[in-house]
């Protein structure tokens, strides 16, 4: 497929800027593949169309601060430097955006709010990509404690254009969120909430845990027609034993599983056997999903609604069918859902 067959119009104040009030209660369309049916609900009904015996597979990945504010040495400009990951824990080396880039050189220093943090840039990787050294001499607990408590919430300002509120912190969240490691929210997870995940407990529907770090490549611009050409970054994954045990018995008794977001579907399909079932396995994953696709674990997906050209819009309409998937953001624009991070669900079945 080309890049021009996911464009469409979306109107600015269809992306959500804020949560609805209540993590359960944002809209849920529900599209039937077999049918090509699509119903409205509301984000707590998601439950009517599981039973026990049903599997939901999240994606248990914790959102750190990744987004700090430092001055530039002798200058004292301001510069924004947005944690991506982590290359060497002994030395604190990390991979970071700056902005603005062009007033950052390797060996300049940057310093960090009234504590003793220091960062000396080490390499220029990409036009805004720099690799920066933290100069800190104490325990590593202590620089963890001291770096996150610099950084902000990274909600992505490229489509949530207000400034970070208090908020943030607890909604840009899942309430499972168990490892950190992720630069950005599995955001299909943000709408359960306790109630839910009790009920579905009493339902006998099981949840299952995967671990996928969202690094910002996730929502890199595809900028090739050719969807061949496009490479996606590497995000590191963990699939557990227990996980696999569970999923696998769901398959084999013709049970529902549904990946909950994008991010647990490619950690499932980035771990696929030989007998087409899901194994433990933990690495780095580049695959990139688009249509058309066979998939080979989960027979549901939960997904937010996405921008246009992007990568999580194509693996939504691998699934679905790309002509089912148009149709239903056509629908959803005129229904006025919400889209993005912050938006509305969308359940395939």
């Amino acid at each position: 497929m080309k890049l021009s067959e996911f464009k469409f119009e979306l109107p600015e104040n269809l992306v959500a800027q804020h949560p609805a009030k209540n993590r359960d209660e944002s809209r849920l369309m529900v599209l039937h593949r077999d049918s090509g049916k699509i119903e409205h609900r509301t984000f707590k009904d998601i439950l009517e169309y599981f039973d026990e015996g049903d599997v939901f597979v999240v994606n248990d990945t914790k959102v750190f601060p990744a987004r700090m504010f430092g001055n530039k040495e002798k200058t004292g400009a301001q510069i924004e430097v947005f944690l991506l990951r982590e290359l060497n824990t002994e030395i604190h080396l990390w991979d970071v955006l700056v902005d603005p880039a062009r007033k950052i050189r390797v060996g300049n220093k940057l310093y960090f709010g009234e504590s003793d943090m220091v960062a000396e840039v080490i390499d220029n990787t990409t036009s805004r990509g720099r690799t920066i050294k933290f100069l800190y001499d104490g325990p590593p607990e202590d620089f963890y404690k001291a770096l996150y408590s610099l950084g902000e919430t990274p909600i992505p300002k490229e489509f949530i254009t207000r400034d970070t509120e208090a908020a943030d912190k607890e909604r840009y969240q899942t309430i499972y969120a168990n490892n950190i490691g992720a630069v950005a929210a599995p955001s299909a997870g943000l709408h359960f909430t306790r109630e839910v995940m009790k009920r579905l407990e009493i339902k006998g529907v099981e949840v299952a845990p995967v671990t996928l770090h969202i690094g910002l490549g996730t929502f890199r611009t595809v900028d090739v027609e050719d969807l061949t050409k496009h490479k996606m970054d590497s995000e590191n994954f963990v699939v557990p034993g227990t996980t696999a045990v569970v999923v696998n018995k769901a398959l084999d008794t013709k049970k529902r599983v549904c990946a909950i977001g994008t991010t647990a579907m490619r950690a499932m399909e980035s771990s696929v056997s030989a007998h087409t079932r899901l194994k433990a396995n933990e690495g780095w994953t580049d695959r990139f999903i688009f249509p058309p696709y066979d998939f080979k674990i989960a027979n549901a997906l939960l997904t937010n609604f996405h921008t246009p050209e992007s990568t999580l819009m194509m693996m939504a309409s691998a699934f679905a069918g790309h002509d089912l998937l148009i149709e239903a953001y056509k629908l959803a624009i005129k229904e006025k859902y919400r889209f993005f991070s912050y938006g509305d669900a969308m359940l395939i079945i």
